[in-house]
């Protein structure tokens, strides 16, 4: 008996079925949920919003985030972006995409944060965050709580680059916060993200979102993503005269389908915007910090919590009944002679000196004519007193002593103080922080002198380079003025810590 023969049709038919069964059906099951979130950044009013409170998997948006704390830390003196960063294995052995580092190089800070930021490497980003924190893990760590500081409230980081791993998820709506927070916190950064190639220092690199940068007319920024679980993402700001627009997508299907959805709801932002709106920038983050400690003796896991933010009032300890400072004052006679001081009297003695004195009366004095005004002039330049050089430290310091305690005035010639005993010695200082310029430490020590006027008045703000920077430091203070002035900054989030006699 002869087979029945199967049409050739038949066949096409067959494949096709086995085609959509196999592949396309599983593809379209694995699609990456879409998201999107649209606000005015002048205002951070909501435009648009899309199923923007869902987790999902923000891919290398993770890296605006550790770009952020990157540029705090420089802020903040903790690193310069000069720094020579050491590459780690962990750092190198990251995949694409990446700079193409290698264990063991070194490069300056600078060239990972363009790297990061431009071409969105990997290796980079873990590199950034081990130079910041130590290791990675630390530095996750670092992410969440900042993340928590900014209101991103739906937010888990666990590395510094945005590989998929589980549990590390965010949203549009975190995301757009995060945006905005950059804009605004960091706009001598914000630059970066609008470089469609930049020098990365072992070589140029391309910026991984230049086609829609180049293609819609305002866009300055901000960050693509894209793994297989989060689809194609961006967060996207555009300015057009006096509108800003931030957008987010998550999870489109190419690179051409997110960048056409981004450019619409570009569109839809500007149609909704009003043209003219107050600037109300995002309040900085303030940090509650709860770190680990290692386990304490009775087997109980400890905290260290730091609790950084502004304070209202600050009241000063009160005086000890009794206590004495101890002044010790080298003269011809007794070389090593001391004066116990009650710091009562000192206060009395304050008091006393602050007293208003009243002021005379005085007869106006008849103006002069031309003449006797040039003739005075004259008289009063020719009398002028010759300056005398300033004095010492230890000499001004005498002189203090001896009006603060009431010391009988003695000649100045065999007087000398050699020093000062531990409990009032003016030999230490406070530092607060490292800046990458001399301009910077000074600007900050300015600031925290008028701050801090009640514990800092007096004290001379000094400028001190280092290899890492420069140091903003105050000095000439007591052990206990400096360790009060420290605990009084803390509480005002400046970082600060004392600095001993050397």
């Amino acid at each position: 008996m002869r087979a029945r023969r199967v049409q050739p049709a038949r066949y096409g038919l067959f494949i096709l079925a086995a085609i959509w069964v196999l592949l396309i059906l599983p593809l379209s099951a694995m699609a990456a949920p879409y998201a999107a979130y649209v606000i005015d950044a002048r205002t951070g009013e909501v435009l648009h919003s899309n199923n923007a409170d869902t987790r999902l998997h923000p891919a290398s948006l993770t890296k605006m985030m550790t770009l952020y704390i990157a540029f705090e830390a420089i802020k903040r003196g903790e690193i310069s972006i000069d720094n020579k960063v050491k590459i780690s294995s962990n750092a190198a052995s990251e995949p694409p995409s990446k700079l193409g580092l290698k264990s063991g190089q070194t490069i300056a800070l600078r060239y990972l944060i363009r790297a990061a930021a431009v071409k969105s490497a990997n290796d980079a980003a873990t590199a950034i965050g081990e130079a910041i924190e130590g290791s990675e893990a630390k530095f996750a760590r670092r992410m969440n709580r900042t993340a928590k500081a900014l209101g991103m409230k739906n937010t888990t980081f666990k590395n510094a680059h945005g590989l998929t791993e589980a549990g590390h998820m965010s949203t549009a709506h975190d995301m757009t916060i995060l945006g905005r927070h950059l804009l605004y916190d960091f706009p001598e950064y914000y630059n970066l993200f609008s470089r469609i190639t930049a020098d990365a220092g072992v070589r140029k690199v391309s910026h991984t979102n230049r086609r829609f940068l180049t293609s819609y007319k305002g866009a300055d920024g901000i960050k693509t993503g894209y793994t297989r679980a989060a689809g194609f993402n961006l967060v996207a700001s555009a300015e057009r005269g006096n509108e800003r627009v931030i957008v987010t997508v998550f999870g489109g299907t190419s690179t051409s389908a997110r960048n056409a959805k981004v450019a619409e709801l570009m569109d839809l932002g500007f149609r909704r915007a009003p043209s003219k709106a107050p600037l109300h920038k995002p309040a900085k983050p303030s940090y509650v910090d709860v770190e680990d400690i290692p386990m304490a003796s009775n087997g109980a896991a400890g905290k260290t919590i730091r609790v950084v933010g502004a304070v209202t009032s600050s009241k000063r300890p009160n005086l000890r009944p009794g206590s004495t400072v101890e002044v010790v004052v080298a003269t011809a006679e007794k070389p090593q002679a001391t004066s116990p001081i009650f710091k009562a009297d000192i206060t009395a003695a304050l008091q006393e000196a602050q007293k208003t004195v009243p002021v005379q009366a005085v007869a106006p004095v008849p103006r002069p004519s031309a003449p006797e005004a040039e003739a005075v002039k004259v008289a009063a330049v020719s009398m002028r007193p010759i300056q005398r050089p300033a004095e010492t430290e230890p000499a001004a310091e005498v002189i203090k002593v001896a009006q603060v305690a009431k010391i009988k005035k003695v000649p100045a010639a065999p007087e000398v103080i050699t020093r000062v005993s531990t409990s009032g010695g003016r030999h230490w200082g406070v530092n607060v922080g490292r800046y990458p310029s001399r301009y910077a430490a000074e600007k900050v020590l300015l600031k925290t002198a008028l701050s801090e006027i009640s514990t800092l008045d007096g004290t001379l703000r000094k400028v001190v380079q280092r290899p890492q920077g420069f140091d903003a430091n105050f000095l000439g203070m007591t052990r206990e003025t400096a360790d009060l002035a420290c605990r009084r900054l803390v509480a005002r989030n400046v970082n600060c810590f004392m600095i001993g006699p050397s």
